[in-house]
């Protein structure tokens, strides 16, 4: 079983419920940024503190900040990891590599959640966001079990700025010209492994499980 794990896909491919299952089941540490930024500010760590100004003036939090707070999580203790759709670009890839070569945890697969830029801007046009906790829902595939509510901490449930139709547009052109790229980057190292996200959770976790449980992730192997 592949235990330092990548997964990859364009926004709203379901990289963040699959890596909270896929974490939950084989007892990984599940590594989004965007969580491990906002539990950082709040818990005032020093990588937070570096992270906070640029997230409280609206700015992009600089590479440097991003993996400050993603290695006060990520150290040599933690040698079982699924990150959630991290890295986001060539440079950021290489700087995962040289910082995890240090550790000695290198990572044993990618995994591409492929689903059709269609499919994905009518996901997303349904998606909801918890503002509290930041937990994803969507009001047909993932709904929560009280309507409009976040299951884990109750707060309600908003549809992000982000996920309007012509926002997602462009999302999906920065996605593809910027991220798209780590699928060919991967495959070159035999790590990658693609499965067709364009299903149901529990029939993507599966093959998920079996890219992951194979004996090697096979490059652009589809599942």
């Amino acid at each position: 079983m592949k235990r330092r794990v990548v997964l990859l896909g364009a926004p709203g491919a379901g990289k963040g419920t699959q890596a909270r299952l896929l974490a939950a089941r084989q007892g990984l540490a599940h590594l989004s940024t965007g969580d491990l930024l906002r539990a950082a500010v709040a818990a005032g760590t020093p990588a937070g503190r570096a992270a906070k100004g640029h997230m409280d003036a609206g700015r992009l939090v600089p590479d440097d900040a991003v993996f400050g707070v993603l290695f006060e999580r990520l150290d040599a203790r933690t040698t079982a990891f699924v990150l959630d759709g991290f890295p986001r670009n060539m440079a950021q890839a290489a700087e995962l590599d040289r910082r995890l070569a240090a550790l000695r945890l290198p990572l044993e697969a990618v995994v591409d959640i492929d689903v059709p830029d269609a499919r994905l801007v009518a996901r997303l046009a349904g998606r909801r966001a918890c503002p509290g906790c930041g937990r994803n829902y969507h009001v047909e595939a993932l709904p929560p079990r009280k309507a409009g509510t976040c299951d884990d901490c109750g707060r309600a449930l908003q549809q992000r700025d982000d996920d309007r139709p012509e926002v997602v547009t462009e999302r999906l052109a920065v996605y593809h010209r910027q991220t798209e790229p780590l699928v060919a980057h991967y495959a070159s190292r035999g790590l990658l492994a693609r499965v067709n996200g364009d299903r149901d959770v529990e029939a993507v976790q599966r093959d998920l499980l079996a890219c992951l449980q194979g004996a090697a992730a096979g490059a652009g192997r589809q599942a």
